[in-house]
Protein backbone atom coordinates (compact mmCIF):
# COMPACT_ATOMS: atom_id res chain seq x y z
CA UNK A 1 0.00 0.00 0.00
CA UNK A 2 1.19 3.71 -0.90
CA UNK A 3 1.16 6.13 1.75
CA UNK A 4 3.11 9.48 2.49
CA UNK A 5 5.54 8.84 5.96
CA UNK A 6 7.03 11.97 7.57
CA UNK A 7 10.13 10.27 8.69
CA UNK A 8 9.98 10.41 12.55
CA UNK A 9 13.45 11.72 14.27
CA UNK A 10 14.62 13.66 11.30
CA UNK A 11 14.45 16.44 9.51
CA UNK A 12 16.40 16.49 5.86
CA UNK A 13 17.32 18.97 3.65
CA UNK A 14 14.83 20.73 1.45
CA UNK A 15 14.89 19.53 -2.45
CA UNK A 16 11.33 21.05 -3.44
CA UNK A 17 10.22 24.02 -0.87
CA UNK A 18 8.42 26.80 -3.11
CA UNK A 19 10.01 29.54 -1.04
CA UNK A 20 13.32 27.57 0.59
CA UNK A 21 14.37 26.01 -2.77
CA UNK A 22 17.13 23.20 -3.03
CA UNK A 23 19.55 23.03 0.15
CA UNK A 24 22.69 22.09 0.55
CA UNK A 25 22.96 17.91 0.44
CA UNK A 26 19.14 18.02 -0.21
CA UNK A 27 19.12 16.51 -3.22
CA UNK A 28 22.05 13.82 -1.90
CA UNK A 29 19.00 13.03 1.24
CA UNK A 30 15.96 12.20 -1.56
CA UNK A 31 18.36 10.41 -4.04
CA UNK A 32 19.73 8.19 -0.66
CA UNK A 33 16.25 7.49 0.63
CA UNK A 34 14.72 6.99 -2.54
CA UNK A 35 17.19 4.14 -3.95
CA UNK A 36 17.89 2.53 -0.29
CA UNK A 37 13.52 2.41 0.09
CA UNK A 38 13.08 1.38 -3.72
CA UNK A 39 10.55 -1.61 -4.37
CA UNK A 40 11.61 -2.46 -0.91
CA UNK A 41 9.23 -3.90 2.14
CA UNK A 42 9.78 -1.57 5.27
CA UNK A 43 7.77 -1.50 8.44
CA UNK A 44 6.60 1.09 9.98
CA UNK A 45 6.87 1.80 14.00
CA UNK A 46 4.47 4.53 15.11
CA UNK A 47 5.25 6.78 18.40
CA UNK A 48 2.46 8.17 20.23
CA UNK A 49 0.85 10.26 17.19
CA UNK A 50 -0.19 8.65 13.82
CA UNK A 51 -0.73 11.50 11.87
CA UNK A 52 0.30 14.67 11.55
CA UNK A 53 -1.90 17.89 10.84
CA UNK A 54 -1.01 17.10 6.55
CA UNK A 55 -2.47 13.75 6.89
CA UNK A 56 0.53 11.97 6.68
CA UNK A 57 1.86 9.14 9.04
CA UNK A 58 4.29 10.09 11.80
CA UNK A 59 6.52 7.02 11.80
CA UNK A 60 10.05 5.12 12.03
CA UNK A 61 10.54 3.58 9.02
CA UNK A 62 13.12 0.28 9.44
CA UNK A 63 14.19 -1.64 6.20
CA UNK A 64 17.14 -4.19 6.33
CA UNK A 65 17.24 -4.08 10.32
CA UNK A 66 17.71 -0.73 10.25
CA UNK A 67 15.68 2.76 11.05
CA UNK A 68 15.88 4.93 8.17
CA UNK A 69 16.06 8.34 10.15
CA UNK A 70 19.34 6.36 12.13
CA UNK A 71 21.18 5.82 8.86
CA UNK A 72 20.10 9.58 7.37
CA UNK A 73 21.45 10.96 10.54
CA UNK A 74 25.03 8.71 10.70
CA UNK A 75 26.02 9.97 6.70
CA UNK A 76 25.15 13.56 7.57
CA UNK A 77 22.21 13.21 5.25
CA UNK A 78 19.92 14.80 7.93
CA UNK A 79 19.50 17.25 11.10
CA UNK A 80 18.06 15.86 14.34
CA UNK A 81 14.42 16.56 14.93
CA UNK A 82 11.94 15.84 17.61
CA UNK A 83 8.11 16.08 16.94
CA UNK A 84 6.72 15.74 20.10
CA UNK A 85 5.25 14.19 21.89
CA UNK A 86 7.29 11.34 19.35
CA UNK A 87 10.41 10.85 20.86
CA UNK A 88 10.58 7.61 21.51
CA UNK A 89 14.32 7.01 19.71
CA UNK A 90 15.36 10.36 20.54
CA UNK A 91 18.26 10.00 22.76
CA UNK A 92 20.18 7.43 20.57
CA UNK A 93 19.28 9.95 17.25
CA UNK A 94 20.72 12.63 19.14
CA UNK A 95 23.60 9.96 19.67
CA UNK A 96 24.14 9.75 15.90
CA UNK A 97 23.71 13.22 14.95
CA UNK A 98 26.70 14.64 17.28
CA UNK A 99 28.56 11.47 16.13
CA UNK A 100 28.18 12.57 12.24
CA UNK A 101 28.60 16.32 13.25
CA UNK A 102 31.87 15.06 14.82
CA UNK A 103 33.51 13.60 12.43
CA UNK A 104 32.12 15.83 9.33
CA UNK A 105 29.84 13.68 7.63
CA UNK A 106 27.62 14.80 4.98
CA UNK A 107 26.12 18.29 5.50
CA UNK A 108 27.93 19.05 8.60
CA UNK A 109 31.31 18.47 6.64
CA UNK A 110 29.98 20.74 3.67
CA UNK A 111 27.48 22.71 4.51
Amino acid sequence: RRATVRVLGVDTPETKHPTVGVECFGPEASSFTRAWLFGAAVTLEFDREILDKYGRLLAHVWHRGRSLGDVLLDRGLAEWFVLPPNGRHARRQLLTELDALANGRGLWGSC
